[in-house]
């Protein structure tokens, strides 16, 4: 039976009608509407895991619901990154993770499940961090260039501590050998605890620590000599930066957010705006401060990715001289 013209276009103008309300009611959508979970790849402590909590706390307010961390650890970072990967993209759960997920495991881990770089998308940069070089307080060098001198001439070799072979704390380290022409022994411990605590009791002379022994620098427990960053810390300003002494000497962390492949871009765009405006509150500024120098760290998606290019290119040059490969 042949349907009529009219009759057509009346189930066709209905159907868009049917189409266009279903579209307006997703879009319309309330959100969020229940708590988010933030999932952090290291314990507490760290500049990631510092940087959740206090992200948390400022979301909560701004989206009048719960905001909470949940820790994944191991691997460095791939658990976590897996988790959030496999995760429902349904905005609720997002993964605050340190620029190494992307940039050094891809290159460090011969076998993984997870390309973070293709089954995560990036939301926002939170946060940026750079290491200090600290060393044993009973070491007979003070400042920098005593040290790379007392470096140069100890034999044995002076041992340094690392969280882990394939570490930012690692590399960083190797980039200064490098650079200086010094040659010193990697013990590599499991995390940044244990190896702050050897280099605490003088099992190793030095390592570049992160943010969470700020209090252990100001106790003089460790003694901060240089900082990797290409400008002195406000939480130490007496203390210079390693490229005063080598120029253009330059290797900081920094930490995003990022959610599973298939989120919607409307709820993406929602995180976006709440997060950069966190970034620029004056209270999340100061805590970000107070927990040991890290700075707030805003760029555009388009900025985002170039920086994980650049640094993908640094660090897959290091990690291949170095020959590193962890399973």
């Amino acid at each position: 039976m042949k349907i009529p013209h009219f009759l057509v276009r009346s189930l066709c103008f209905a159907f868009s009608l049917y189409i266009a309300a279903a579209i307006g009611q997703t879009v319309a959508e309330p959100y969020p509407i229940k708590p988010i979970r933030l999932i952090s790849p290291i314990p507490p402590g760290g500049a990631p895991d510092t940087i959740a909590r206090i992200l948390a706390a400022k979301l909560s307010s701004q989206l009048k619901q719960q905001v909470y961390v949940e820790n994944k650890i191991g691997s460095n970072g791939n658990i976590a990154a897996e988790y959030v990967a496999y995760s429902k993209a349904d905005g609720y759960t997002f993964l605050v993770g340190m620029d190494s997920l992307f940039v050094i495991n891809p290159y460090l881990y011969a076998k993984s499940g997870l390309d973070a770089n293709k089954d995560l998308i990036p939301i926002a940069t939170l946060g940026a961090n750079q290491f200090t070089l600290t060393i044993n307080p009973n070491l007979p060098a003070k400042n920098l260039n005593e040290f790379i001198e007392l470096a140069k001439s100890s034999n044995p070799p002076l041992a340094y501590a690392s969280g882990g072979n394939g570490s930012q704390h690692h590399l960083t380290m190797e980039i200064l050998m490098a650079r200086t022409g010094i040659k010193m022994l990697h013990i590599p411990y499991k995390g940044g605890t244990p190896a702050t605590v050897a280099t605490i009791t003088g099992d190793t002379a030095a390592m570049f620590s992160g943010t969470s022994n700020a209090n252990l620098i100001r106790s003089g427990k460790l003694i901060a000599i240089a900082t990797s960053g290409n400008k002195r810390t406000k939480t130490f300003p007496e203390v210079p930066t390693i490229s005063e002494t080598y120029k253009n000497f330059e290797n900081t962390i920094w930490i995003g957010l990022f959610a599973p492949l298939a989120t919607s871009n409307h709820i993406l765009q929602k995180i976006r705006l709440e997060i950069n405006k966190a970034l620029i509150a004056d209270d999340l500024v100061e805590s970000f401060y107070n927990s040991g120098g890290i700075e707030p760290y805003i760029t555009s998606i388009a900025e985002m990715k170039d920086r994980i290019k650049k640094d993908q290119e640094k660090y897959s040059q290091i990690i291949r001289s170095l020959n590193l490969t962890l399973n």
